[in-house]
């Protein structure tokens, strides 16, 4: 899962915000892009991070509070220094020495996708009271709206459905509305804003109208605006359904620009949430 997000992530930043016009071009899915704003190419963005935030938070800390969840999001920025975050979060992630720091600086009145984009691995959380806690709790932390704490919720409730329910794709709304975390626009189409409901709009019309990742990641990416969250919740939600042919190209494996918390650091994460959930590796 990590890893096809970290992919996703990349491939979407290359994207993110660009012209029709390079997105027609260069949307093949046969190299990376560079950022239009950061020069950056191959390289994952805040989605990716903050996912291994939340992964690290699953595996390693059994008693969750909004300071330690702050914590955490601070110290993987620390160790690991990258863009893609807003300005103002970017700052403040800079200057925050603990979560505490972090939390009492930040305005949390966000209704945009922050909280969403980092919310696919809450699926390997068996009990879905406590997934549901943990995803409005870590979404509390940078974005407390019900917008944002609905969508977080939403995402990390289609990742267990496939994941421990074994639900088909073609049941993800109805699935959704019965535990009253739907309303969300399937039938999206249209350039993709920053906004929480946006963005998982988008991400779930991707989801549905595809069945293997390759066309997944290019249609997230047609779409324009937001395609790195787009792709990375898109993505990521597709690695819990085994309907989804799991088929992105060889090279963007091969490709991706990252050292200490690349391939190999979210490979070793991937296996230690299958073990924690008790699920096949190979889903």
């Amino acid at each position: 899962m990590l890893i096809e997000i970290a992919v996703a992530d990349a491939y979407g930043a290359g994207f993110e915000f660009s012209s029709n016009e390079k997105i027609s071009k260069f949307n093949d899915l046969t190299r990376y892009c560079e950022h239009d704003l950061y020069r950056m190419k191959g390289k994952y963005t805040d989605d990716t991070q903050m996912s291994i935030a939340i992964v690290e938070l699953i595996l390693f800390q059994s008693v969750w509070s909004k300071e330690k969840i702050a914590s955490k999001f601070v110290d993987c920025f620390k160790r690991d220094p990258r863009h893609g975050y807003s300005k103002g979060f970017y700052q403040l992630l800079n200057k925050a020495n603990s979560g505490e720091e972090l939390i009492f600086m930040l305005r949390n009145d966000s209704n945009r996708n922050g909280a969403a984009m980092r919310s696919v691995p809450l699926g390997f959380i068996k009990n879905k009271e406590e997934l549901i806690s943990k995803a409005t709790m870590q979404a509390m932390v940078t974005h407390n709206t019900e917008e944002a704490i609905r969508a977080s919720c939403a995402v990390a409730l289609a990742a267990h459905f496939g994941l421990h329910q074994r639900g088909k794709l073609s049941e993800l709304e109805s699935f959704l509305t019965v535990e009253s975390f739907s309303g969300w626009d399937y039938n999206w189409s249209g350039e993709v804003t920053v906004k929480a409901f946006d963005t998982v709009s988008a991400a779930f019309h991707c989801l549905l109208n595809c069945n293997n990742l390759n066309e997944l990641l290019k249609k997230c990416i047609a779409l324009g605006g937001d395609t790195d969250s787009v792709a990375s919740i898109a993505v990521g939600l597709a690695t819990c359904f085994d309907e989804y042919d799991k088929n992105l190209p060889l090279n963007l494996f091969e490709d991706l620009d990252e050292t200490s918390y690349g391939i190999e650091y979210l490979k070793v994460l991937d296996k230690k949430l299958y073990e924690y959930s008790n699920l096949r590796m190979d889903i």
